[in-house]
């Protein structure tokens, strides 16, 4: 248990850190803007209690908003998915159901699930994003672009992170 929270709270530091020093430098072109934080929510265990799971997509969203003077906007995109969440992970559930200590990653469940799961999550937290962003349906193609190139580079630095922090032991 103590080993579980130590091991979130150093993905909390890493994916913060990495979003505001990092990827909010980056420039590519205006469409594509990776959102690598949520990656913090997408892992914590799944039995993690939705009070628990809504307070640090609020911790986590209000911090991103903070850095990135943003007002709001990634606080709700990341409360969203915090609530989508089970509701995802009971529509991807196995047949017999998730074993007790299993964690949303490659590992456990394989690549197709992996990417169905964050797929998901992502693209529902870039659309939530990117149209509060813009609010208005004026610009509702060149939003719709900028949500799946953003969710596609995002997805991509998941997998990374996958095969950097989550090796088979062998």
């Amino acid at each position: 248990m103590f080993q579980e929270v130590i091991s979130n709270s150093i993905r909390f530091v890493v994916a913060i850190a990495l979003q505001v020093f990092i990827l909010n430098e980056l420039r590519l072109g205006g469409y594509i803007n990776p959102w690598f934080y949520v990656y913090f929510i997408l892992m914590l265990p799944l039995q993690t209690p939705g009070w628990l799971l809504l307070s640090l997509g609020f911790i986590t969203g209000i911090i991103i908003d903070a850095f990135s003077n943003t007002y709001g906007m990634h606080t709700i995109a990341t409360l969203f998915i915090a609530f989508c969440r089970p509701g995802v992970l009971k529509f991807l559930s196995p047949r017999e159901g998730y074993e007790f200590g299993a964690r949303p990653t490659i590992d456990f469940f394989g690549i197709p699930w992996f990417f169905a799961y964050s797929g998901i999550l992502v693209l529902l937290h870039h659309t939530l994003l990117f149209y509060i962003e813009v609010f208005r349906l004026s610009e509702f193609f060149y939003t719709l672009l900028r949500v799946i190139l953003s969710s596609l580079s995002t997805l991509i630095l998941l997998f990374l992170a996958q095969y950097l922090a989550f090796r088979k032991k062998e």
